[in-house]
């Protein structure tokens, strides 16, 4: 069962009616995490969120689903709200706290994925990315990212499994393109890993877990040719990002497809099993990216949304990298202290 919005009156019914051993997933994030697909221009119950809780359930019947996700969200909406409509609460992290409060001790797992339309926002139309914007939108994602992931592990109990998850490199499509796109998709590899290192600091100075989505997509695998039709021998990585995404089609988006989803709620899922196999004391330090095969998507409806689509970048945009996956790192840098402090205050107030 999957409840879309956090109501909590509702959820309580909701709990009374099915038993005392009801359980709870909370799915945040842009969309990732609502599975928007660009060949029906929608969110749809693709969603790795949708897959992930499938699997959870299988091993947790009494769980059920929160799904806030919201197509378009940035860091700062998901603080302050404006993307989509929450009953009962301003912004999807709202949203969140009000639920693990409610529940508080029955919320099990906590997945988030947000950050990329931060960057998207400082790029034109026409791909060409905006140097200041993107110095400055970097910084304030690493403080936002670290403000959000803070506040839902200081909201959360003992045995609540938080998951954050970085980013592929949808920037791989470009290999496609000749000999500068070759260029521009090998040069963009160390650049993703910077940012990508970074928004792991800040999850894991927050206690999270991490899902390494790049390494799910094998994103810096040049050295194996894999033949691709209409394309010929072409690298791992680039057969992967055609594989998974929409960004080798005309549409040249880079959301993931349905297959895409499937590996990226594989790589969640191994991260929760490893969790419970080490017990859900482990480290806070600790990360997989191994991709165990999902089970089958389930349905959902949606949050309303203001018609903004969510970007993770296209081929296109290459550049964004060379500003961005530079400044996300020195911003993380300042944002792992605010995540630790918030924690540290928390641990704090508890004893």
């Amino acid at each position: 069962m999957t409840i879309v919005l956090s109501t909590p009156g509702l959820a309580l019914a909701d709990e009374a009616a099915n038993g005392k051993d009801t359980q709870y997933y909370i799915s945040l994030g842009d969309s990732l995490a609502t599975g928007y697909q660009p060949d029906v221009d929608k969110d749809t119950d693709l969603a790795y969120t949708d897959q992930l809780y499938a699997q959870l359930k299988q091993r947790t019947p009494g769980l059920k689903h929160i799904r806030l996700g919201c197509t378009g969200e940035t860091t700062e909406s998901l603080i302050k709200g404006g993307k989509c409509d929450y009953p009962h609460a301003k912004s999807q992290l709202d949203a969140a706290l009000k639920a693990m409060a409610q529940h508080h001790g029955k919320v099990a797992y906590v997945t988030l994925s947000v950050g990329a339309n931060d960057i998207q926002a400082c790029v034109s139309p026409a791909g060409t990315p905006d140097g200041a914007c993107l110095n400055s939108a970097s910084q304030t994602m690493g403080k936002n990212l670290a403000q959000i992931a803070g506040a839902l592990r200081e909201a959360g109990a003992k045995n609540t499994q938080f998951v954050g998850s970085t980013y592929y490199n949808p920037f791989l499509a470009n290999w496609l393109l000749g000999a500068k796109g070759q260029q521009a998709a090998k040069e963009s590899v160390p650049l993703v890993e910077g940012g990508n290192s970074a928004i792991t600091q800040v999850y894991k100075s927050a206690g999270f877990k991490v899902a390494d989505l790049a390494g799910a997509f094998s994103s810096d695998n040049f050295t194996t040719l894999v033949n691709v039709p209409g394309a010929g021998e072409v690298p791992a990585n680039v057969a992967k990002i055609c594989q998974l995404t929409w960004a080798c089609t005309p549409k040249k988006d880079p959301h993931p497809n349905a297959d895409g989803h499937k590996v990226i709620a594989g790589a969640v899922a191994a991260v929760l099993a490893k969790n419970d196999a080490a017990g859900a004391g482990a480290s806070p330090d600790s990360s997989e990216s191994t991709t165990p095969e999902p089970g089958k998507d389930t349905g959902a409806n949606h949050p309303t949304t203001d018609g903004d689509l969510a970007e993770t970048g296209a081929s296109s945009s290459a550049p964004v990298l060379a500003g961005a996956g530079l400044a996300v790192v020195v911003a993380g840098t300042a944002a792992v202290y605010f995540a630790r402090r918030r924690r540290t205050s928390a641990l704090t107030e508890s004893q």
